[in-house]
């Protein structure tokens, strides 16, 4: 097939998708939002700038508008903007398409780029993928982008979704239930052969948050949580993926004098986040809003036991006190107890470990789920 993909040509989740078509020896080309320089045989790649590309990446690494408040606000601010610019880049990627003649049009997430290859005038069908928070934060920021949303899911011929809550969500505004659904992790699926458990257990408590910085996690609740877990076992270490050099993240640290037992961990390849859950008993993730968050996914697959937001989402991997806990993200006294709880009970880990390695091969393993993929791409094509 000929394939056109639209999609931030800088996400690790786009381009564990996009990969495994062109090692299928798929003719791949991609129409990034961002500037990018993927380390992938495409056969063409443009840049279709839209909503602050560039600005919106700068402002994140500074810290700026950090916190719930700032990533509405930042959210907001986005999608003023970001509808206005819509229509330039729509004419701009129906020339590209005109060009490549593609067999099927894939926009991966849909603020904003399914929205962008909605409004183009294309002749293949299109895919629409949703991530995250795209129905539960953007769609109701403001009735400007849930028109717009609603509008992009009544052009899509088809929706992939990383849960099942959004196709829910999705047919509730406007997809047509007749319509092809897919529902596989947003980057395709878990690489077991990368992301498995470690053949010794660590032996020492230690907690990860793979998240990073992101406005839809709590990380207020996460570092609050510290302390209070620190005075029950203060032997506890505390590891954060992307964090070092982050304003915010050291501010919380110094504030709460919790230096000793937090280790804030700069960017890593994606494939070398599996030594860092390897290395932990328990991931904790505090967020808001998420479909299935894929570092969820690793870490299960690495064999630490997740707390996570308590979710309708989350809800489909996790069953509180059997493979997992829940918590309300905004209670770092709940957070803490759920860490404490998941480091002092050796057999609910085990438990957890045997279910969440047999939940991803049979419904996250990469091979798996791409051939799903592969059966969907053709429904939706009619090949």
């Amino acid at each position: 097939m000929r394939l056109l993909f639209v999609a931030d040509g800088r996400s690790p989740i786009a381009l564990n998708w996009i990969r495994y078509w062109i090692e299928r020896g798929d003719e791949v080309y991609l129409a990034s939002t961002f500037a990018c320089a993927p380390d992938l045989p495409l056969r063409g790649l443009d840049l279709v700038p839209v909503a602050l590309s560039g600005v919106r990446s700068a402002a994140a690494s500074r810290g700026f508008l950090r916190g719930p408040q700032g990533a509405v606000l930042r959210a907001a601010l986005r999608q003023w903007l970001g509808l206005l610019s819509l229509p330039r880049a729509a004419r701009r990627l129906e020339a590209i398409a005109a060009r490549l003649r593609p067999d099927l049009v894939h926009a991966m997430r849909i603020p904003f780029e399914g929205l962008l290859a909605a409004r183009a005038r294309l002749s293949a069908p299109l895919i629409l993928s949703s991530w995250g928070n795209d129905f539960t934060l953007h769609a109701r920021l403001s009735p400007w982008m849930g028109a717009a949303i609603r509008r992009a899911l009544r052009t899509a011929a088809a929706l992939h979704a990383d849960c099942r809550r959004d196709v829910h969500l999705a047919q509730a505004s406007g997809l047509d239930p007749r319509k092809p659904v897919l529902v596989i992790p947003g980057n395709g699926g878990i690489d077991t052969g990368i992301f498995h458990p470690p053949r010794t257990p660590p032996a020492e408590p230690v907690v990860v948050n793979p998240r990073g910085f992101r406005g839809y996690v709590r990380n207020d609740t996460f570092f609050k949580a510290i302390p209070l877990v620190l005075a029950a076992r203060p032997e506890v270490r505390f590891r954060c993926a992307a964090m070092a050099g982050i304003p915010t993240a050291e501010a919380w640290v110094q504030r709460l004098g919790i230096g000793r037992a937090v280790e804030l961990l700069p960017d890593r390849p994606h494939a070398e986040m599996a030594g860092l859950y390897q290395s932990a008993q328990v991931a904790v993730s505090p967020s808001t809003h998420d479909g299935t968050p894929n570092t969820l996914l690793e870490a299960m697959a690495c064999g630490c036991l997740p707390i996570a937001g308590d979710l309708d989402s989350l809800r489909e991997w996790i069953t509180p006190g059997q493979n997992g806990l829940l918590v309300d993200p905004a209670d770092p006294a709940g957070l803490a107890q759920a860490i404490l709880t998941a480091l002092d009970d050796l057999s609910l880990r085990q438990q957890a470990l045997k279910t969440n390695v047999r939940l991803i091969a049979e419904r996250a393993e990469y091979r798996r789920c791409m051939a799903q993929a592969e059966a969907f791409y053709t429904q939706v094509t009619g090949g």
